[in-house]
């Protein structure tokens, strides 16, 4: 009696700690014909979470949306909404908000209309459909369009009521394909900031896709970074960009020099590793390296420095070209002691204006004390 109570109570437990996460895939695999486009993943999402699902085209993110909307079933694993398994549920009962990419707004209907069209397909009364689009409309700073159609919109207005559609019906969970990839540059840039203030104001949980990874960095409280139908790493915007798991997620989340260097010895936790003249303190990883193997060493544009050159340099180059982008510069120096033959530095705008022109022989270093990544060659 004593071992049956026990196991009610740790099966109890293992119910409310599930509860605790508003999405939940287990093991989830999604095959179509030969592609595999999800193979393995597990994650947990906290309530009221902004998550960004990052990576290239074809790495599976836009499935795993998919899944947790019920308009693909997973070939194996379990999609657990509030703590409930959902594979078989259809996507009309899940209390899902979904945003498409196009938007998908009804162009004979009023923005009003468009809004309420989820509350009237689940037959609210008309005084609460009338409040909750009234509240909602505010909400998106739209109060005064309730009358005009799609087509009298901007394309920010029309992804505000795409927004407004998807949070009346109150979702359990919000779901973001891409939402502003047809936005120029400036209105993409505010309309990030109006969704983040929205969805921190509801507290509604968002499962947001992009490949843009400026966009993941800025808005996410967490970053799921896709590579081939598997979740390489998760982690704060901030973990993401500064250490970073693997090679993959390196490379692909901001830009970064590849430099080969040798492994000199660990102490204190770090790597001692030589570049060009130079030795770097590197973080030392579950990477298995041997004592003077060949390494690769993944060094952010804002962590090289540029100087006359000198004994101090770690190694020298050849100023190739300037690409100016308002507060800094983008100076791209030509050296033999990096994999691609060319380096990216990034400079205040002053100094890398004036100080090194084109075809200047320069010093390179790495600044001490940077958080640089280092992996098996």
């Amino acid at each position: 009696m004593l071992t049956t109570a026990g196991s009610i109570s740790v099966e109890a437990e293992g119910k409310a700690r599930l509860r605790d996460f508003a999405v939940r895939f287990e093991s989830v695999a999604k095959r179509f014909a030969a592609v595999v486009a999800l193979e393995d993943v597990s994650l947990s999402i906290g309530r009221g979470e902004f998550i960004t699902l990052l990576g290239p085209s074809g790495c599976g993110k836009t499935t795993l949306l998919n899944l947790v909307a019920g308009f693909f079933r997973p070939d194996s694993g379990a999609i657990l909404v509030d703590g409930q398994v959902v594979n078989d549920v259809p996507t009309y009962k899940r209390e899902i908000g979904i945003m498409f990419q196009n938007y998908a707004l009804f162009p004979h209907m009023t923005v009003a209309s468009n809004i309420a069209y989820g509350l009237k397909m689940r037959r609210l009364d008309k005084d609460e459909i009338r409040r909750r689009v009234k509240d909602v409309l505010s909400l998106v700073k739209l109060s005064h369009y309730e009358d005009r159609k799609p087509r009298q919109l901007s394309g920010g207005q029309q992804q505000r009521v795409a927004i407004a559609r998807a949070l009346v019906i109150n979702p359990r969970v919000l779901l973001l394909d891409e939402p502003f990839s047809a936005l120029d540059r400036n209105l993409r840039a505010s309309m990030q900031v109006e969704l983040r203030e929205i969805q921190r104001q509801f507290g509604v949980t968002t499962i947001f896709v992009t490949h843009d990874q400026a966009e993941a960095l800025s808005l996410s409280d967490r970053v799921a970074v896709m590579s081939q139908g598997r979740i390489c790493q998760v982690g704060s915007p901030e973990q993401i960009y500064a250490k970073p798991q693997d090679r993959f997620v390196a490379s692909f989340v901001g830009d970064a020099n590849i430099l080969r260097g040798r492994l000199e010895g660990f102490a204190n936790g770090c790597a001692t590793v030589s570049w060009g003249k130079g030795r770097l303190r590197v973080p030392r990883t579950s990477i298995p390296v041997t004592q003077s193997a060949t390494v690769d060493i993944f060094v952010r544009p804002e962590q090289l420095s540029i100087s006359e050159p000198g004994e101090a340099d770690f190694t020298r180059g050849k100023v190739a070209a300037h690409v100016f982008q308002g507060d800094h510069v983008d100076l791209y120096v030509d050296t033999a002691d990096c994999i691609s033959g060319r380096l990216l530095a990034r400079l205040p705008t002053k100094e890398a204006g004036t100080r090194w022109p084109v075809g200047a022989e320069v010093g390179i270093s790495v600044i001490e004390g940077s958080n640089i990544s280092m992996f098996d060659a």
